[in-house]
């Protein structure tokens, strides 16, 4: 991990050293959580004030995790929890925070992207190789060989170098790849991990946060991008802003903020007027609106060569229908209603990205007169485009139901699998990929369309 901590203490005999089966109930007395566990000793008690926030943090995690996977074995997640908790007690972030905290997060963001329970609990224990000497041994006999496998790759991961010389750096996101064509999990923990440290590098030198922005948008948000993570990428990309030009960060942000009431007013406006036109023309819709994220403003200001008060988007609209024929209604009114921009028109319906993402995308003369994006989708393009890669997995006891095999074989990834394996030297595998994960969409058709 990335997160700098303390010299984890020795741990009182191994941290296998009582069963980690136990019973696991918080209540709450004298705003304490008392946790009774069986096979624990007293010495192994969290203080009072830490132990209320673990545990907050993880009944977080199961409630999300119940929202999608009702019959959820969460005794993994919670074993992982009090493994993760005994290894890592007495470390401290450089923030000064409980080292526990780290992983809690992690795991949410996991749940948040809905994954097994076995990936949350790769979440829950992803730093305690590195910095607790765990063992794969250890971790494979309490919680299997899948779980102990992953935590090694995350693991190996996040001991790859990205910021040394060309040819080092080509050949060691060859093993990251190949680490995700073992088990494509690993990334997504690498990933969540990744998006939690960007999140508090607050106390981090400016050097360092500005080398791990730089390897996070040039690795980490690409393949995000890549596995249709959007909101993960998104956020990565406006972390990574902050860092890297911080002057353009700030002055943007003061720039939204100025007219943030007004521009809150407008969307709200907005958003009703469009949900009641195409109420009246019978589709019915929930629209939500939101100012672009503030990389997305900044590439279109490079890219057009124009200040930030001459941008005419910066509002962004989405408008979620129940199929897909409503889509298509739904984008005809609106033509009708409001003038459209026709090179603005883009139907990823008809042509869905290559990580599964599709809308149809047009700008208009919206509401009052003023310019803005609008993306038209069902509820199920939606979940697609939140959590990519995951959304049709599906789940037996909140364990996942596919092989790794399967993981391997998904589209999004199947090219650059293979590539790994078949392409021996690292700066050609690196130049093969490159198409595959980093370039924008082309679409090529033949005269027949």
């Amino acid at each position: 991990s990335d997160s700098p901590a303390m010299t984890c203490p020795p741990l009182s005999g191994s941290v296998r050293a009582a069963p980690l089966s136990f019973i696991l109930e918080a209540s709450f007395r004298s705003g304490l959580v008392v946790f009774a566990r069986i096979g624990m000793s007293d010495d192994d008690s969290l203080d009072g004030s830490m132990a209320s926030d673990v545990a907050l943090g993880l009944s977080d995690i199961l409630d999300k995790v119940s929202q999608y996977a009702s019959d959820a074995d969460a005794s993994v997640v919670m074993r992982a929890y009090l493994y993760s908790a005994r290894a890592h007690q007495g470390q401290m972030r450089k923030s000064g925070e409980d080292y526990l905290i780290h992983p809690i997060a992690v795991a949410g963001i996991l749940a948040d992207l809905r994954m097994d329970v076995d990936t949350i609990a790769v979440g829950l224990l992803h730093d305690t190789m590195e910095d607790c000497l765990s063992t794969h041994e250890e971790i494979g006999s309490e919680f299997g060989a899948d779980v102990a496998d992953m935590v090694s790759g995350v693991t190996k991961i996040g001991k790859l170098e990205f910021r040394t010389q060309h040819e080092a750096q080509a050949e060691n996101f060859r093993k990251l790849v190949l680490a995700m064509a073992h088990d494509v999990r690993v990334i997504l923990v690498k990933l969540a991990d990744r998006l939690h440290n960007m999140r508090t590098m607050g106390h981090m030198r400016a050097d360092k946060a500005r080398a791990i922005s730089q390897e996070t948008m040039e690795i980490y948000a690409p393949i995000a991008n890549r596995l249709g993570l959007s909101s993960l990428k998104m956020e990565l990309e406006d972390l990574c802003l902050r860092y890297l030009h911080p002057e353009i960060h700030e002055k943007l942000q003061e720039k939204l903020a100025a007219d943030r009431d007004e521009r809150d007013a407008y969307i709200h406006r907005a958003s009703t007027e469009l949900s009641g036109k195409l109420s009246e023309k019978g589709v019915e819709a929930a629209v939500k609106g939101r100012p672009k994220h503030l990389t997305s403003i900044w590439r279109k200001m490079r890219t057009r060569d124009i200040a930030f008060e001459e941008l005419f988007d910066i509002h962004a609209f989405r408008i979620f229908v129940d199929d897909v024929g409503e889509c298509y209604t739904a984008l005809g009114y609106i033509h009708m209603l409001y003038r459209h921009i026709p090179e603005r028109l883009k139907d990823y319906i008809a042509n869905p990205k290559s990580n599964g993402y599709q809308s149809l995308h047009t700008a208009i003369l919206g509401p009052e007169g003023q310019p803005i994006e609008v993306q038209i989708r069902t509820h199920e393009m939606h979940r697609v485009a939140e959590v990519g890669i995951a959304a049709h997995w599906r789940y037996k006891e909140g364990h996942l139901t596919l092989s790794r095999e399967d993981l391997s074989k998904l589209s999004q990834l199947r090219g650059i699998f293979e590539a790994a394996r078949e392409v021996e030297d690292p700066q050609e595998f690196l130049e093969t990929v490159k198409v595959d994960l980093f370039a924008e969409e082309v679409f090529v058709f033949t005269p027949q369309g």
